[in-house]
């Protein structure tokens, strides 16, 4: 029996032709992606699992299955490829984390969190590369060029802290959400920026009349990015607002307005801008204009469709991380020496705490000394909660390292072998060990965390919903009354920082009126939508 199944699945896998051979991949990796969701759903009250170890796990049982069913040739269903993941993967996880924040908290504590996503990850960037450029040549691992070590520094500092906000109660402590999920996406904008400006740059003679053309190259890069990711959602939310199709078609709103986010990325990635800070902001841009402009029900089928897409996405990377991790052809090259590897990312690993540290402390004292309430004070506690959530590496390091280490899909070089070998460790070992001690290390810091419930989808839409307003549930075509926060009733009335009492004015006067938004009357509902602020 398990002879006549080995060798069903070995000729699956190893079939002459490349149409039946690349339609059974598709469904075997389907079926588990719908084997990951399952049983994260089934996992998602224990105290130690997330749905990212869980994906991560079932692709490293499934990788050593197929290591097993194939004879020790393969342990992958399907191929990764760089490209793959930075078209077709990546823009709706990025996008998806501008559409969904709450932007209130985002730009109350806009000038913490774009210190933590840009000045602390430059810090975290030069300690990772300082680091591994005396620490590295002690392991004689080979050669690498100034602009390796550069681009390690950028990759290890994209942080993914997503099992930090799976345990964090959004509503409970809405400063700490907010510093760790605004962080986390401005830090993954910054660090692919960094990457690519590096890899577009001559970096082989280092003075400083480079180094300022380097600096003056990354900030052109950040800001016409953010300038064309703005422009494209201006565009469509102008759209949206003057030919007001929910008249005729809900679909070709949200058509529209998924094509457009896509696009926003491909130009800017057609361009040679970052994708990722482009869709970010124009995710930022659609949530505050476009989506106030379409009917509830469309309004409803985006956030839940982005939300979906977005989901799906990162149990796809950790799946393929997960069996990608067992790939011989890369353990290959570091048989002679494993143990290059493991003191690699050892020194990664290191590098990284201390680089999270190094920004996390300062930036954190300097954040509470300008703050006008002491009672939103980052403590001690959430400023470990913040240093802790950073340290996971996922699937944008992954993505990078690939784009770097390896040359059509395959590793080149005996030295990039180890990086990749390295970089997978890392990832493994951040997601696996500190996603499992998140859950009882955070319940035992916040305390008030503790009773966080798995929200539903009509629950996570509730907070980005609400405003003290009557809420109509389309799911259920119920009505209720939501009641309004005083902390955020506080901010929308009387705006505690002048740059944003300033952009109010600014907004009100003259881009709602021409690209919609909350408040103003909506063409396709023909209401005026106070409703649905978020």
């Amino acid at each position: 029996m398990d002879s006549h199944f080995r060798s069903l699945l070995t000729s699956s896998f190893l079939s002459s032709d490349p149409e039946t051979e690349f339609v059974d991949q598709i469904a075997l990796f389907a079926a588990l992606l719908c084997g990951c969701i399952v049983v994260g759903h089934l996992l998602e009250k224990s105290r130690w699992f997330n749905q990212s170890i869980t994906a991560l796990l079932i692709g490293l049982g499934t990788g050593c299955f197929i290591l097993y069913t194939s004879g020790g040739k393969s342990s992958r269903i399907l191929e990764f490829k760089q490209e793959f993941f930075f078209i077709y993967l990546l823009p709706p996880i990025i996008f998806n984390a501008g559409f969904q924040v709450k932007k209130k908290q985002f730009f109350r504590n806009f000038m913490t969190i774009t210190s933590f996503g840009v000045v602390g990850t430059l810090i975290s960037f030069a300690i990772i590369s300082f680091g591994a450029r005396h620490l590295f040549p002690m392991l004689d691992i080979g050669y690498l060029e100034i602009k390796d070590y550069l681009a390690l520094g950028a990759i290890f500092s994209a942080t993914d802290s997503v099992c930090t906000l799976q345990v964090l109660n959004q509503e409970e402590t809405p400063l700490l959400y907010s510093l760790v999920f605004g962080e986390g996406v401005v830090n993954d904008a910054t660090s692919v920026v960094l990457f690519n400006a590096i890899t577009k740059f001559d970096l082989s003679d280092m003075d400083l009349y480079i180094a300022l053309e380097f600096a003056a190259n990354f900030f052109k890069l950040f800001g016409l990015s953010t300038l064309l990711g703005v422009g494209v959602g201006l565009l469509c939310s102008f759209i949206m607002r003057t030919l007001y199709f929910g008249r005729q078609s809900t679909d070709r709103e949200v058509a529209l307005m998924i094509l457009m986010a896509y696009l926003s990325y491909i130009t800017a990635e057609v361009c040679g801008l970052s994708g990722i800070l482009t869709v970010f902001f124009c995710g930022i841009v659609m949530s505050h204009y476009a989506w106030h402009n379409v009917t509830h029900k469309s309004q409803v089928t985006t956030k839940h469709a982005f939300a979906t897409m977005s989901y799906i996405a990162e149990v796809f990377i950790f799946l393929y991380v997960g069996m990608d991790s067992l790939d011989v052809g890369k353990w290959r090259f570091i048989n002679d020496s494993p143990e290059k590897s493991i003191w690699a990312s050892v020194i990664l690993l290191v590098l990284i705490m201390i680089g999270r540290a190094a920004f996390i402390l300062p930036l954190s004292y300097i954040s509470n000394l300008i703050r006008r309430d002491r009672n939103e004070d980052i403590g001690i506690r959430q400023q470990f909660v913040v240093w802790w959530a950073g340290l996971m590496r996922g699937a944008v390091s992954i993505a990078l390292a690939y784009k770097k280490f390896t040359g059509s899909g395959q590793t080149i070089q005996p030295v990039n072998a180890l990086l990749i070998t390295s970089t997978i460790t890392v990832v493994l070992f951040s997601t696996i060990v500190f996603g499992l001690l998140t859950k009882p290390l955070i319940r035992r810091l916040l305390p008030e965390s503790s009773q966080t419930e798995p929200s539903s989808p009509t629950s996570s839409m509730t907070p980005l919903l609400e405003n003290g307003h009557d809420y109509d549930d389309p799911e259920n075509g119920n009505t209720r009354t939501l009641r309004t926060k005083p902390s955020l009733a506080m901010l929308f009335n009387s705006p505690t920082s002048t740059v944003h009492y300033y952009w109010r004015k600014f907004d009100d006067a003259c881009m709602r009126p021409v690209f919609g938004g909350s408040g103003f009357i909506s063409y396709a509902t023909g209401t005026r939508d106070m409703d649905v602020i978020h």
